[in-house]
């Protein structure tokens, strides 16, 4: 699963039953739980379920589960995926009767009716019936969307107002900096230029796929909703709203007046966002790419997260005269490696970026000093201050080390994968984290700790099963302790276990 499709997964988990009752009541919702949430073995016990007209004995899916795939532990986890997104129902334990799965009625209903085409009118969207601009096409709905989503991105880095670095960039709706600021993805600096600087939490962000941004954005969006006794929106209708979206076909208009008020209410924020695109004066909408790909694997735009990637092959297929990882002297920019973007580090912590992306540079600026700037490339050098600055932002070491990773140029891709040696040097990578470690001596983790059960069995029953659905963190036999990330199936699971008894 995606980070973008995690991150949904556990806002989900968090919502009542009746809020999921109500969201699978839209084939749209069901659909896109479907396709996104799920993994291929879970997918396949809903098929295999979803038409079953009575309970089917739980331990017939063993033969789905074999032992050299992970088992019974692997069958745990999947069932306990279901459950956490009331999909799967699973009868209590007991000595008398096996136990049983069957799938929701409200997502059964759902589902069907998303794969039979039935539902009500306007469950997938409506066409409109309008004339359409032919200048609206996709070409236009994907400029649009990127030039949205980038002015998003360039408020977050802070890219706003330095020389050079916000030609052509507006800034995001005011309503849209409120909301970055609310989710602590930047926060109020009043020693900055702009007054705002980046959070580890926007760094984070940044580094995510596009789909994943989207998604981080609607949810910081949803939870402030909730918030909001007068902002008039319905948090739940918001995210099947949503999920409709991610079904519209790209580069189609549909009809407003088929949403209901509360759905055309939300079309100001979706604009603001990039996802629609609403011409003036007209009853139409256009969902853009960063809609229709919120339910999907395919990245939905080119961003920070991206843009780094390789444009063209060395068409030679010679290195070039760049300097390799290993070495310790300048890189002189040749035509042949000017043709791809990326970044060279040497191991004299110097790094040389293939790029003219602004936003790209700004990131860069973040964790690295900066030296010289080139047509089609800067250049600069990691240092003790710029890392230790990066730090006091709370931008972590393993996130700049996985940021120079990801967007590595192809040149060291290459020599990597002929030599067997790592992408980045080692001694770089050490280093990175050693300056961390000069302020940094722990490591927290979020979670909830299990204590005063009532016998051994239980605790031992209950550590076990955190275990084998992956969210057991630490724990101690001897205190009986443990310390788990989450705590709604395994409250779940102690429920039905104290049922069965």
């Amino acid at each position: 699963m995606s980070l973008g499709g995690q991150q949904l997964l556990e806002y989900l988990e968090k919502l009542p039953g009746t809020a999921f009752r109500r969201l699978y009541q839209s084939p749209a919702t069901a659909l896109a739980i479907f396709r996104r949430m799920l993994s291929y073995h879970a997918k396949v016990i809903v098929r295999g379920l979803l038409y079953m007209p009575d309970p089917f004995p739980l331990t017939s899916l063993d033969i789905w589960f074999p032992p050299e795939g992970g088992g019974k532990m692997h069958r745990d986890r999947t069932i306990a995926a279901l459950r956490s997104l009331h999909i799967l129902q699973v009868s209590p334990p007991s000595k008398d009767r096996t136990q049983e799965i069957q799938i929701t009625t409200s997502f059964k209903k759902g589902l069907q009716l998303a794969f039979e085409g039935g539902g009500e009118d306007g469950s997938f969207g409506v066409p409109s019936s309008l004339p359409v601009d032919p200048s609206i096409d996709i070409a236009y709905l994907d400029k649009y969307a990127r030039k949205k989503w980038d002015d998003i991105l360039h408020y977050v880095v802070n890219s706003l107002g330095v020389h050079g670095s916000s030609e052509g960039v507006s800034g995001p709706k005011a309503s849209v900096k409120e909301l970055l600021l609310a989710g602590r993805l930047v926060e109020r600096r009043p020693d900055t230029r702009t007054g705002i600087g980046i959070t580890q939490a926007g760094f984070t962000f940044l580094l995510q796929e596009s789909n994943a941004q989207v998604w981080t954005l609607l949810l910081l969006w949803l939870e402030a909703a909730d918030h909001t006794a007068d902002s008039g929106m319905d948090s739940i209708d918001m995210l099947s709203f949503l999920f409709m979206l991610s079904s519209l076909e790209l580069g189609t208009a549909y009809d407003t007046s088929a949403l209901t008020e509360t759905r055309r209410n939300m079309l100001p924020s979706l604009v603001d966002f990039g996802l629609i695109y609403f011409p003036r004066d007209t009853r139409q909408f256009f969902p853009t790419r960063l809609a229709t790909t919120l339910t999907s694997t395919a990245s939905a735009l080119r961003t920070v997260s991206s843009a780094f990637t390789a444009a063209t092959a060395n068409p030679s297929g010679e290195p070039g005269t760049t300097t390799s990882t290993s070495g310790g002297t300048a890189a002189t920019p040749d035509k042949t490696q000017t043709a791809a973007k990326g970044i060279i580090i040497e191991t004299n912590y110097r790094i040389y970026a293939y790029t003219t992306s602004p936003l790209q540079i700004a990131v860069l600026a973040l964790f690295c000093q900066l030296n010289m700037r080139f047509p089609n490339m800067v250049s600069g050098r990691l240092t003790r201050d710029s890392i230790r600055q990066a730090i006091g932002f709370g931008i972590t070491a393993d996130q700049i080390i996985s940021y120079l990773h990801a967007h590595a140029h192809q040149q060291m891709v290459r020599e990597a994968t002929v030599t067997g040696k790592p992408v980045l040097p080692p001694t770089v990578v050490d280093q990175i984290r050693l300056w961390q470690l000069e302020n940094e001596r722990m490591q927290t983790t979020a979670g909830f700790l299990f204590k005063d059960f009532e016998s051994t069995e239980e605790y031992a029953a209950l550590s076990r099963y955190a275990e084998e659905i992956g969210v057991l963190v630490w724990k101690n036999d001897k205190r009986q302790l443990f310390f788990a990330s989450k705590h709604e199936q395994l409250r779940d699971y102690l429920k039905s276990r104290k049922k069965g008894e």
